[in-house]
């Protein structure tokens, strides 16, 4: 998973919100709102990054 957003390049953490889709494309909450949930690159969509637990 990447650490910034591939659209705006905001810093995301590990332990926040971001979006994927299959391809792993990443993107911030505020993106993922503005691109109606769907990936540029592949048209797939983007859905709520799993978080870790350590």
């Amino acid at each position: 998973m990447r650490e910034n957003c591939e659209r705006c390049e905001v810093s995301l953490t590990p332990g926040g919100a971001a979006f994927l889709c299959s391809y792993e494309c990443t993107s911030c909450p505020e993106c993922t709102e503005a691109m109606a949930g769907t990936c540029p690159d592949c048209g797939g969509e983007l859905v709520a990054r799993p978080r870790r637990t350590t």
